[in-house]
């Protein structure tokens, strides 16, 4: 995306943890100067000129609604790109930080962002960030619940699709069944023949197609002896 860093100098690229390092996720360093418990005015940290790969790339995460996600002491905040207003796009250039602390631990960290700006070929856009430090009341083991709040997760049953994957099952079951049936028909004809036979002429049927090698793995082979002892480990030491 092209936005711009800010003054402070930090680690360029890092893994959070060794599951994003596994899943691909690579976090930047914003360069936002951020210290704790004190509060910073809006305040622009860089600049940047829109050029022509610029302006179409921001054109096509606004559309699509394209979000970020930052990470303030392990907590994840997340801001949308732009919006789209009278058919025209805009992109959001402040951000004013709330994090909330108690004692000498942060526990809460909301995001909002403002200043929409049009955007147009060739400006200068102009990236600004505020912090506000608020006191809080919850504590430092409980401050990921909001997070994990199971009303947060609940949605509603989609029965159509489950209707839609229980007639996908159905076919599949009978479109499988409808294959065997087919390729069995003529050993199901043949059993059917052989009930009227008697057990010796029964017994010197010949077996044909896939029957023909169902015994092969109950089959010792001959001098079983003399080859377990070629393939030991013994006798490749040997030869090596």
């Amino acid at each position: 995306m092209p936005f711009c860093k800010g003054p402070k100098q930090g680690i360029e690229h890092y893994h959070e943890t060794l599951g994003e390092a596994l899943q691909g996720f690579e976090l930047a360093f914003s360069g936002l100067d951020i210290r704790f418990k004190v509060d910073v005015t809006k305040r622009p940290y860089c600049e940047r000129i829109l050029s022509s790969e610029d302006l179409e790339l921001l054109l096509y995460s606004i559309k699509n609604q394209y979000w970020y996600q930052m990470y303030i002491d392990d907590l994840p905040v997340w801001g949308i790109v732009g919006e789209v207003a009278n058919e025209e796009y805009y992109i959001w250039t402040h951000k004013k930080v709330s994090i909330g602390y108690n004692g000498d631990r942060i526990v809460d960290v909301n995001l909002t962002s403002g200043d929409k700006v049009a955007l147009k070929p060739g400006i200068t856009l102009s990236f600004a960030y505020e912090v506000s430090w608020v006191p809080s009341r919850a504590t430092f083991e409980n401050r990921f619940d909001k997070y994990l709040d199971a009303e947060f997760f609940q949605h509603r049953i989609h029965w159509f699709s489950i209707l839609n994957s229980f007639m996908m099952v159905i076919f599949l079951v009978a479109l499988v069944s409808m294959i065997l049936m087919r390729t069995l028909r003529k050993d199901y004809a043949r059993y059917n023949k052989e009930e009227a036979l008697e057990d010796l002429e029964r017994e010197l049927g010949d077996e044909y197609g896939w029957k023909q090698v169902h015994g092969d793995v109950f089959r010792p082979p001959p001098h079983a002896t003399a080859l377990c002892s070629l393939v030991s480990t013994g006798v490749h030491i040997t030869v090596v």
